[in-house]
């Protein structure tokens, strides 16, 4: 009984895990697009806060009166703010700014660097053994994918240039990611995966709206200069970019590990670029078709040699 027992629970496992790798994947490649759509009329930082604070609110009932979770302790919400800031604040909220200067799949490009940052910042931070070259293998391959995806000329596609301060703010976006992801594996927060989500959305949707209160976006607010489809972008941003993929993201976390799930990063671009091309208007190439080619790879390379590394014991 104990070995059936077991199977099942390995069986629940891999099939909740695919389920979250798909969320993740694919889900969170449409968020580009949504996001795009949403700036379109309605304000950056504002409509980010809104769009984190509702779905952290609605997790946390669910969590606490359906899935009866018990109330976090006082410790747990500071913790909480900390992920929300680096993940919801400077890595969504950087997003969100910079989709006003650059496309929507050149957004999820640059998103693409998160893997390096955060397998380096898990060896460093929690002083963990040195990645395999496997590892490093994949990332290289995604890198050159990048690359490809960013270099004018190649293959004869015609020069273009990239806006310096939404370049930035992309650097700057996955740099603040990856620190909140490696910062929440280990951080003082609820053990149930949704009252901890819920926390932290509602820790960073709360920084988002008070950004957008001090930068002011509330003065030429005005609703009748919302477009329709600003306002369904931001619904779906809310039920499934966040109250699903988000979900999904920090339980991979919690369950698979750092690597693994920072794979979403080399697959959004590829998905995100297909989805701008369809619905926006935005370029598809052969250089980018090539491109996706390696990002695929990376994520192939990464996955196979992938082993989480354990912590030195001192």
């Amino acid at each position: 009984m104990a070995v059936q027992s077991n199977t099942n629970q390995a069986i629940s496992f891999k099939i909740r895990t695919i389920i979250a790798f798909g969320a993740v994947y694919l889900i969170w490649s449409s968020t580009y697009l949504a996001i795009r759509f949403t700036i379109e009329t309605l304000p950056v930082f504002l409509s980010a806060g809104i769009r984190f604070l509702l779905a952290g609110l609605m997790l946390y009932a669910f969590a606490r009166f359906k899935n009866g979770e018990s109330a976090p302790q006082k410790e747990h919400w500071g913790p909480a703010f900390i992920a929300g800031g680096f993940l919801l604040l400077g890595g969504n909220g950087c997003v969100v700014w910079a989709e006003r200067y650059v496309p929507s799949g050149l957004a999820a490009l640059f998103i693409a660097i998160v893997p390096l940052w955060m397998v380096l910042l898990e060896w460093w931070w929690h002083e963990t053994k040195r990645p395999s070259l496997g590892m490093f293998l994949g990332i290289g391959i995604g890198f050159l994918g990048v690359w490809l995806l960013m270099a004018p000329d190649l293959l004869h596609r015609g020069s273009h240039s990239i806006h310096l301060g939404g370049a930035l703010l992309l650097l700057l976006a996955s740099f603040s990611w990856s620190i909140g992801s490696v910062y929440t594996r280990k951080a003082n927060l609820p053990k149930t995966p949704f009252l901890s989500t819920a926390m932290q959305m509602i820790g960073g949707g709360i920084l988002l709206l008070l950004v957008g209160l001090v930068q002011g976006e509330y003065v030429h607010l005005r609703v009748m200069d919302f477009s329709l489809k600003s306002i369904v972008a931001l619904i779906y941003l809310i039920i499934f970019g966040s109250l699903l993929g988000f979900t999904a993201y920090l339980w991979l976390l919690k369950n698979v590990g750092v690597a693994r799930t920072s794979t979403y990063a080399f697959v959004n671009p590829v998905v995100a670029i297909f989805l701008g091309w369809a619905f926006a208007g935005e370029k598809l190439d052969t250089q980018t078709a090539i491109a996706a080619f390696f990002v695929l790879v990376a994520v192939v390379v990464i996955t196979i040699y992938h082993k989480e590394p354990k912590e030195i014991k001192g």
